[in-house]
């Protein structure tokens, strides 16, 4: 009798979860299982704006994937989805086709830039490794050639950062600490930096709870950065960017960079291949299926799973993520031992936002932490991150350590 072939597209957190859970739960003669992902990397999607501000070498934000599958379970390929056939139940990637009998969605999001003109042309996206380190290289450069020039432009070293959400928050407080080892490094007066915060919504981080973003705000204000907040960007330029100022009038901001991190959407994979979806996001079943395909899970930030306390959508965390592939593993060998499968309900246990490497403001388990406790939070959490899909050797290998 053939064995079900179960496809994983993606090895992010939600898709490696699944696949490192599955590979112990399934036995040798149960399943085939093949994971897909477009690089042999997975990468701490989490850790990203440190290696974007240059306080964290890129190559630490990421490990091998063979280092963390049973490759006698799993068969890893290295290539890009480009389309779901769900009536085939076939996967088209770039260079060949793959059937599936079940199959899991996990290929991660995508930047959205709400049709901002120029957004996708001239700001940087804080989406991947080389992503990161192109704006590391970009932000070193301006530093690095300021007094190479005759007639010194100060908007070089204006750096904008679109959107105070978690990403553009964390971003900023890595940023914070990165400026004066510039300044020092190539000679430039401190003075002169700007780094200016842009957030159309009427507070930062929306949603958090107000005494604490008011200690985020606060503590990066004192190092320097401008927050505009309740100000839209409507443009993005080479020269920097066009805001809303009144009614019909518009500012512009000159800046040497411009970094935007306000806003994901799902995969575009996910609109070409038929599903229904909002922004790329399906709102999956109660056990993560997509409606009306019985053998597709979606899980992770191509998901929607509305929060009914509140009648909102959960955002797309790797907290969730991490605890939808559980599920997901569970219910995948729930099908094909013909069992009832279970249903998701998320458990936030806390919400950590990092203010650089040794400051942080957040909920543990209902209680409100800042600075290096909350900080020292943040680095277990992202430690049991690492722990959870490949044990204590990969949080020896990749794991921060810093004692307070």
């Amino acid at each position: 009798m053939r064995k079900p072939r179960i496809v994983i597209l993606g090895a992010g957190y939600g898709g490696l979860m699944t696949t490192t859970r599955l590979q112990k739960l399934v036995g040798a003669n149960e399943a085939d299982i093949i994971l897909v992902n477009k690089n042999d990397y997975h990468y701490e999607t989490t850790w990203l704006h440190e290696a974007s501000a240059g306080t964290l070498h890129h190559d630490r934000v990421r490990y091998d994937i063979k280092d963390v599958i049973d490759r006698n379970k799993v068969d890893f390929i290295k290539g890009t989805a480009v389309e779901i056939k769900t009536a085939e139940n076939k996967v088209l990637l770039e260079d060949r086709e793959l059937d599936y009998d079940y199959l899991v969605v996990a290929v991660g999001g995508e930047s959205e830039t709400f049709g901002i003109k120029g957004m996708k042309e001239y700001a940087f996206a804080i989406s991947n490794v080389n992503a990161a380190r192109r704006i590391r290289e970009h932000i070193e450069y301006q530093f690095a050639t300021y007094n190479t020039e005759a007639e010194k432009k100060d908007e070089r070293l204006t750096i904008v950062v679109g959107g105070a959400g978690f990403t553009g928050i964390e971003f900023l407080g890595e940023l914070v600490n990165r400026v004066p080892e510039l300044c020092r490094e190539y000679d430039v007066d401190i003075n002169k930096v700007k780094i200016i915060c842009v957030e159309a919504a009427p507070s930062a981080l929306p949603g958090f709870d107000p005494e604490l973003v008011k200690y985020a705000m606060s503590r990066l204000e004192s190092k320097g950065v401008e927050f505009r907040i309740g100000t839209p960007i409507k443009e993005c330029t080479p020269e920097g960017i066009l805001v809303a100022k009144g009614e019909d009038e518009l500012e512009e901001i000159k800046a040497g960079t411009v970094v935007w991190a306000a806003g994901v959407r799902g995969n575009a994979i996910i609109e070409k291949s038929g599903f229904e979806a909002m922004r790329a996001r399906v709102k999956v079943q109660p056990d993560l299926r997509a409606p009306g395909h019985d053998n597709v899970f979606i899980i992770g930030d191509c998901s929607l799973i509305i929060n009914e306390e509140i009648n909102r959508p959960y955002p797309p965390t790797a907290q969730i993520a991490m605890q939808q592939g559980e599920v997901c593993a569970r219910n995948l060998v729930s099908l094909i031992r013909n069992k009832e499968l279970e249903a998701f309900k998320p458990d936030i246990k806390g919400t950590v936002c990092s203010l650089g490497d040794d400051d942080a403001t957040g909920i543990v388990f209902g209680k409100k932490m800042v600075g290096t406790r909350a900080s020292f939070m943040k680095k277990m959490v992202d430690n049991r991150a690492l722990y959870k899909i490949g044990g204590a050797s990969l949080v020896l290998k990749k794991g921060k350590f810093k004692v307070f």
